[in-house]
């Protein structure tokens, strides 16, 4: 089911496998759905502790239509529900979160700090960095061309 290659793992010192994710391959793991699903490309993750993903995103999505009419601007609200997405691939891949729904229970700590136009190539990574039960929290992190566009911690539960 994944394509894998290696990288080192700077933690252990040692080769671990790399695991990348299609869209219908995230759609095995998330409930989103076209026009939802704002995540195309996961690059890389492990259950219950990250995962990094790409959205490119085109002039064409709907949002556009309205968000702005004289300067495209892709919504900050829609940049954290792709990191909260991604961030719901590391969780719901463990095998007891299988099936089930990460919903959102806040964000903290959110900060804007640039734009994301028709044309860029939206780099989402969300680290789990608390979990008691159904409950955690992700530190994600959007960027483009290297330029970090939003900050925030995303708290979720777990449900059915």
């Amino acid at each position: 089911m994944d394509s894998h290659f290696l990288q080192l793992d700077n933690r252990k010192g040692q080769d671990r496998t790399m695991h990348s994710l299609n869209t219908e391959q995230i759609q095995q793991i998330i409930p989103h759905r076209h026009p939802f699903l704002l995540i195309d490309q996961i690059e890389d993750y492990v259950p219950g502790e990250y995962a990094v993903g790409y959205k490119g995103v085109s002039y064409h999505e709907d949002f556009f239509r309205g968000h702005f009419p004289q300067k495209a601007v892709m919504p900050g609200v829609l940049i954290l529900e792709a990191l909260a997405q991604t961030g719901a691939v590391a969780i719901l891949s463990l095998p007891e979160n299988r099936g089930k729904i990460a919903f959102f229970g806040g964000v903290q700590k959110c900060r804007f700090k640039g734009m994301v136009l028709p044309g860029d190539r939206l780099r989402l990574e969300t680290r789990i960095i608390k979990r008691k039960g159904p409950v955690g929290v992700g530190e994600a992190t959007a960027s483009v061309d290297g330029k970090t566009v939003v900050t925030a911690e995303l708290t979720f539960m777990v449900g059915e």
